[in-house]
């Protein structure tokens, strides 16, 4: 039977998608991988175009509201994000529960360049932690 794993971050608009798609892409055989937010900021079009720098398309994810998840009995809840962590809702499981902080991205400044950058080091950190994560 598939493991149950949900990503959460405050908006799942950046890290958790892109925590979503590399754990789909890294553990889909073993896990149903869900992700959501605290809150719904829709899915960042920086988001979408650093994975497709990687060769995954993510233009059809949807930014969810963590509440939509409720019923569903995880087994680990990963949280990227500290405002997310701390706000991160009681769920009635024996999920356990996992925390890293990527920095966000979307709060990068500068350039065009230096913000698409910014992007690709998130993207890069969050790929390595999913792949080495065991599920």
């Amino acid at each position: 039977m598939k493991k149950n794993v949900l990503v959460l971050c405050t908006g799942n608009s950046c890290r958790s998608q892109i925590a979503e798609a590399y754990l789909r892409y890294f553990h889909g055989e073993v896990a149903n991988i869900y992700s959501a937010g605290v809150e719904t900021h829709g899915v960042n079009p920086r988001a979408i175009e650093t994975m497709l720098a990687d060769g995954i398309d993510i233009s059809a994810h949807t930014s969810n509201h963590v509440d939509e998840y409720l019923n569903i009995n995880f087994d680990l809840i990963l949280t990227v994000c500290d405002h997310a962590s701390e706000r991160c809702p009681i769920f009635p499981s024996t999920a356990k529960r996992l925390h890293h902080n990527f920095p966000d991205p979307a709060k990068a400044t500068g350039s065009e360049q230096e913000i698409r950058e910014a992007f690709a080091v998130v993207r890069e950190e969050i790929k390595v932690f999913c792949q080495q994560l065991e599920l």
